[in-house]
């Protein structure tokens, strides 16, 4: 699939927006998919379908709820596909999750090390887990916000996030 990037001249205020969200909604497919290639192409898909809302006239009260809204939903059918499903076993490691610091050789070989498993443990969770550990802790939104995305009950929010950190600290802390 082409790129969004080249829009015409009149497009302006959607070019800015992508701008403004391309980072942000590549990095929640990413969380979701645990795949960087389908994530790029599920981030595309995205903006495609916000390109044509915004072509139509739609303009939704916050575009960053919008957006988030739109790239739960398009994982969702990716991870539901048949094709999705043969390559799920695939992991790897995101350039954002990767060292950029000033520290030795070895404790970078840590800090990447580190990352890697936490990054494996991530891609263990279930996708529900991964949706809500993303749009509450990376997204920034609230548990009452994210049941009503869902459509699941505060409760059950909470459930599968400490399910999920507990599983994080568990995987994790047995292999450091």
């Amino acid at each position: 699939m082409g790129k969004v990037d080249v829009l015409p001249l009149e497009h302006d205020d959607f070019r800015d927006l992508y701008a403004e969200h391309r980072a942000r909604v590549l990095r929640l497919c990413r969380l979701i998919l645990a795949d960087a290639d389908e994530a790029e192409e599920v981030a595309q898909e995205i903006f495609l379908k916000a390109f044509r809302f915004y072509r139509s006239g739609g303009r939704p009260e916050a575009w960053n709820k919008w957006l988030a809204t739109v790239a739960v939903n398009a994982c969702r059918d990716r991870l539901r596909s048949s094709w999705w499903r043969r390559w799920r076993g695939r992991t790897e490691e995101f350039d954002e999750f990767k060292a950029h610091s000033h520290h030795s050789a070895e404790e970078s070989a840590l800090q990447r090390e580190t990352q890697r498993m936490v990054w494996e443990k991530f891609g263990r969770l279930s996708a529900r887990q991964r949706e809500i550990f993303a749009l509450r802790h990376f997204e920034g939104w609230s548990t009452e916000e994210v049941a009503a995305q869902l459509g699941l009950s505060q409760g059950s929010v909470k459930q599968h996030l400490f399910r999920a950190v507990r599983e994080l600290r568990k995987g994790i802390g047995k292999e450091l």
